[in-house]
């Protein structure tokens, strides 16, 4: 999964997705993007605690979490940091997501999402 060459964001990321294939492509492929502060979850509850304990401009989630929802941590993420960016991912185009998701000011993509477009949503801002 390589990248067009751009320089970093230099932003710190988070990354969630119980997907442990997608999750690896996604934190190895910003990696070797240059970036050098990305920290990839597989759990919601590991999620929660770090944006409790360190703070992200970036969080990037799959809506669904296991018995989870990736808009709660979104919701969380932006009660800890009014600034943060949002982008929220999903298998499915559900317009009610996409509505609680544009609330929070999240950029919702649908699946499967490529690691570029991640990127230069993130550097873009």
């Amino acid at each position: 999964m390589t990248l067009d060459p751009q320089s970093p964001s230099n932003r710190s990321i988070l990354i969630v997705d119980d997907d442990l294939a997608l999750l690896d492509a996604l934190d190895r492929a910003f990696h070797e993007a240059g970036e050098k502060s990305v920290v990839a979850l597989s759990d919601f509850e590991a999620a929660k605690r770090t944006l409790r304990t360190s703070k992200f401009d970036v969080l990037v989630t799959d809506v669904r979490l296991g018995a989870f929802n990736g808009l709660q941590l979104a919701v969380l993420a932006k009660d800890l940091n009014p600034e943060i960016q949002l982008i929220v991912f999903s298998g499915f185009d559900d317009p009610v997501l996409r509505q609680d998701a544009e609330r929070l000011d999240a950029t919702y993509l649908i699946k499967p999402v490529m690691s570029s477009e991640l990127l230069q949503r993130i550097r873009n801002r």
